[in-house]
């Protein structure tokens, strides 16, 4: 049995499973029925992991153990299986937001608070820096420093990072520019994401840019974050962006913008 690595990739990436175990489940489900040490052979899976791996696909509702021997597996439906893992998913989502929503207001996030505070202090300026991988990483952090900004928000950002910034920041955005906020954005304009543009008014100025081809952000001359690679030719889970702390090297960058903010329309 052949699966494409798209479709490994895609059924990891959805039914949120390790390699071994979507190679063993694709196997299953080409066969029916089947033993673990076929489907190991069939998947190329070692044989030793074959029964671990199988018995965390069924406690996961994707597979039925056969009585009998031998031992035998028995594929589920895969639209069943769709609705079990959203309803598995929903469930660990609620617990996991339970658990958090506890530790607002309590001694421990005071303690933790503290911690942070003191470490900061200590840190030296030229520490303040680090590597963010994974698009979802790079937004998360993104959207960290956009809520803490004070003054001044400048993006510069490709036609498709636009999009994803408008989806993932405006929200954000809102509500620092309510704080006074001035928020800027350079990115080549185009037919598909004009609407989105539209949709930032009062919110951010935009502006077309089509002469740098990059993609970083500013906040408040302070922080800087920039990405290394071409969104283009990387897949969002390695996208890869640099983070810090730098007055020096964010104004240097806060003037680049500026000369490509006023060239642009």
């Amino acid at each position: 049995m052949i699966v494409k690595d798209d479709l490994l990739s895609k059924l990891r990436r959805y039914f949120d499973l390790n390699l071994y175990e979507v190679k063993l489940w694709a196997a299953l489900l080409s066969r029916g029925v089947s033993t673990a040490g076929e489907l190991s052979d069939i998947a190329d899976v070692p044989r030793s992991r074959s029964y671990d791996i199988l018995e965390s696909l069924e406690k996961k509702g994707f597979v039925v153990m056969k009585l009998g021997k031998p031992i035998k597996y028995i594929a589920i439906p895969p639209s069943e299986v769709v609705e079990r893992v959203k309803k598995n998913m929903h469930l660990n989502a609620l617990d996991k937001i339970k658990r958090l929503d506890t530790v607002k207001g309590s001694p421990l996030l005071a303690e933790l608070e503290t911690l942070h505070t003191t470490g900061i202090n200590l840190v030296d300026p030229s520490d303040m820096a680090g590597c963010v991988r994974g698009r979802n990483n790079l937004y998360n952090h993104l959207d960290m420093l956009l809520k803490d900004a004070k003054k001044s928000i400048n993006i510069v950002t490709t036609d498709k990072g636009f999009m994803r910034k408008v989806e993932g920041l405006k929200a954000t955005m809102e509500k620092v520019k309510k704080k006074g906020v001035r928020i800027r954005i350079a990115a080549p304009m185009n037919k598909e994401n004009k609407a989105m543009a539209d949709s930032l008014k009062g919110v951010a100025e935009v502006k077309h840019n089509d002469k740098l081809n990059s993609r970083f952000v500013t906040v408040d001359g302070q922080h800087l974050v920039f990405m290394l690679l071409n969104d283009k030719d990387v897949h969002p889970s390695y996208d890869v962006g640099v983070w810090v702390k730098t007055p020096y090297f964010a104004s240097a960058m806060d003037n680049m913008f500026e000369q490509v903010w006023e060239s642009s329309k």
